[in-house]
């Protein structure tokens, strides 16, 4: 049976993931209606766990070290309780198996190399290039959905990855291009790395854990 995250540590670790969120975006990732996101984001505020930043037109909660730590905690906690160390030990081997072909995938998106400029920008005038790189991300996001349905077998928080990913994929076919590495949307490349951080900080693992290892 699958184990559901307590509230606390859902809205604490959406912020974690999400790098910075607001009140209505943890809500909307979380399933929790935003009287109650907001009412325990102000809790975590009283404990020092997240502060409120703002950069231009754009602010949201962000985690303090101590609330990184007190989210490691918990998940640790709830890793244990729920016995699901060896799924997501698994689960994180299967993405890192996927992850160079999702980055290659995007950098195809983002650059078309003409035969002066390696690095030249795509400028998706191509229907044929473009066309191969979104078939390429539609057998990624099959092998998402199946690894992302695993985990959320074991743990419930997990849901939601492949259906965001496949709704960034269907807009960025429907022809907006940002949809697949855009920055500030839930784009393909954005819930990807989102799933990548939530693997890591669920295991205990640091940043470059991959590259170290090898």
């Amino acid at each position: 049976m699958s184990y559901a995250s307590s509230p606390e540590l859902s809205v604490l670790h959406a912020v974690r993931v999400t790098g910075v969120a607001d009140d209505l975006a943890v809500s909307h990732r979380t399933g929790i209606d935003r009287a109650t996101a907001s009412e325990l984001l102000q809790d975590f505020e009283a404990y020092g766990w997240v502060t409120h930043v703002e950069f231009g037109d754009v602010g949201g909660w962000t985690l303090t070290e101590r609330g990184r730590d007190e989210d490691s905690r918990k998940l640790s906690e709830e890793l244990d309780r729920a016995d699901a160390r060896a799924a997501v030990e698994q689960a994180h081997k299967e993405f890192g198996t996927l992850n160079g072909r999702l980055v290659r995938t995007c950098t195809d998106w983002q650059l078309r190399p003409t035969q002066g400029n390696r690095l030249a920008s795509n400028d998706h005038s191509d229907p044929q290039w473009d066309g191969r790189v979104l078939r390429e991300l539609m057998v990624v996001g099959g092998k998402l959905t199946q690894l992302v349905d695993e985990l959320a077998g074991v743990l419930a928080r997990f849901g939601g990855y492949a259906d965001r990913f496949d709704a960034a994929l269907t807009r960025a076919s429907a022809g907006d291009a940002r949809w697949v590495a855009g920055i500030g949307i839930p784009s393909c490349h954005v819930v990807w790395m989102e799933l990548h951080e939530d693997l890591l900080a669920t295991l205990g693992l640091p940043r470059g854990y991959e590259s170290e290892s090898r």
